[in-house]
């Protein structure tokens, strides 16, 4: 049986998960004096760096070019044949992915003051962890505080016959070796279109199952329209309102969907199956409830503006407390904690703006509040909306698809609100940010100097 042995030096902070948010403030509390541990019972970096924003964002670059390719008679450009090579593909994102996580640890295990641990960490009482370590020893720490920070995974839905086919997730579908016949996608989210998209690019014919009447389900109608159109002209099929029943083998290793919309039920047949409906938290392991840590109904970790837990010393941050799933998010939780455990401040994710970006081609960038939830709040706005057709930028690189609108408060003139669907949305998204973060007025932002030709200046004619 595994031996336990027991640090009776306790720790001024233990983090669990060193993702974007865990690992810098195990680095912050270390660097401050704090005696820190540190347990991962992966990789490095979370979510983020391994599974998430670095190789998928990776790949769509491939899949860009792949794009661009394809068009270059467009631009007078002629080119030969484009072929594929899935295995470059995801040599390269691999390498990346490598670079960013050994990057991470060398950190990690060079900083003075910080024991990193290599396991699975399970609460004992509120102060205190087991962590069966990678030598299978089990060695038992005590904190003062403690800060989750264990992520989430890619959900997987109660499907009849989803355990008898071969199905990829949103980290699996990364590691295939050639282009699909034909993509079957389960979810119209962020993931699904990034993916349905990416693998289009790259050749494939794609299917994109959505139960919603729209995709995006958190954006405005209009916004969601425009990127099913935009998917659509691409060569996607995009089925809205349809709920899948059940999955089955086919001939020669492919797999039927069954699916029943408004009208009709439907059998889709195709090589490769992506399911993803959403993501569910890591928490398993972490034997939340013999210490009494408050879950909500789907698991994630209950918190109060300031990221603590029911349980005083007990802290959760990123992806496990639910909200937002971004890393900027993630990251912006860690300054809060710096702040408060560091500095003594008193910080908060009270009114904190969230930004963020879907990756799709052209992006979609979105701060503040939607169209639609304004209106639900009975709040007196003005829209101002302008289709990617009068950004000059824009149409000399032949990159006019989408749409900007900007959600505005007539009694101040500030913007509470936008949503760029474009070229680089998520760099002009930021722009309109900064100038709510800075309360800077509509009429200030029409009347600024941007240089010309820029995507910025597309904020005058807007506006």
């Amino acid at each position: 049986m595994p031996q336990t042995q027991e640090i009776v030096d306790q720790y001024d902070g233990i983090i669990i998960g060193s993702g974007q948010g865990g690992k810098p403030l195990a680095l912050a509390l270390a660097g401050a004096g704090r005696k820190t541990a540190l347990v991962e019972r992966q990789y490095v970096g979370g979510t983020c760096i391994n599974y998430g924003c670095t190789p998928t964002k990776t790949m769509v670059a491939s899949g860009r070019v792949a794009y661009l390719a394809r068009r270059a008679g467009d631009y007078g450009v002629r080119v030969g044949k484009i072929e594929i090579d899935m295995g470059k593909v995801r040599e390269r994102k691999r390498a990346v992915v490598q670079s960013f996580r050994q990057g991470g640890e060398r950190r990690v295990r060079e900083t003075a003051g910080l024991d990193f641990l290599q396991g699975e960490a399970t609460f004992v009482n509120p102060n205190t962890l087991e962590v069966k370590v990678s030598d299978g020893q089990v060695v038992r720490i005590k904190g003062k505080a403690i800060f989750i920070n264990t992520g989430c995974r890619p959900a997987v839905p109660p499907m009849p016959g989803l355990n008898e086919v071969p199905w990829l997730d949103s980290t699996s579908i990364m590691e295939l070796d050639r282009v699909p016949e034909h993509l079957l996608v389960l979810g119209g989210g962020y993931v699904g279109l990034e993916f349905g998209q990416m693998f289009r690019r790259f050749g494939a014919a794609v299917t994109v199952v959505q139960r919603g009447r729209q995709l995006l389900a958190r954006e405005d109608p209009d916004v969601a329209d425009a990127v099913a159109s935009i998917l659509r002209e691409d060569g996607i099929e995009i089925l809205l309102g349809a709920e899948a029943i059940r999955v089955a083998k086919a001939a020669d290793t492919r797999v039927r969907l069954t699916v029943q919309t408004a009208d009709e039920e439907r059998v889709l047949t195709g090589s490769h199956l992506l399911v993803a409906p959403g993501r569910v938290p890591n928490i398993e392991s972490l034997n939340l409830a013999a210490v009494g840590v408050a879950t909500d109904s789907k698991g994630f970790i209950r918190v109060n503006e300031f990221l603590e837990t029911n349980i005083p010393g007990i802290y959760a941050m990123g992806d496990v407390k639910g909200g937002p799933a971004f890393t900027h998010i993630s990251y912006d939780d860690f300054r809060i904690l710096k702040t408060n455990f560091i500095n003594g401040g008193k910080a908060s994710i009270s009114g904190r703006l969230v930004p963020y970006t879907v990756f799709i081609d052209p992006q979609l960038g979105r701060v503040g509040l939607t169209e639609t939830a304004a209106r639900e709040q009975g709040l007196n706005i003005r829209v101002a909306k302008m289709p990617m057709t009068y950004v000059a930028r824009a149409l000399e690189v032949d990159e006019s698809r989408g749409f900007m609108k900007a959600i505005i408060d007539p009694a101040s003139g500030r913007i509470v609100g936008c949503a760029i669907l474009g070229i680089e949305g998520g760099e002009i998204m930021s722009m309109v940010q900064i100038a709510m973060m800075g309360n800077l007025t509509d009429t200030q932002l029409r009347n600024a100097i941007f240089a010309h030709p820029t995507l910025a200046e597309s904020l005058n004619n807007l506006l």
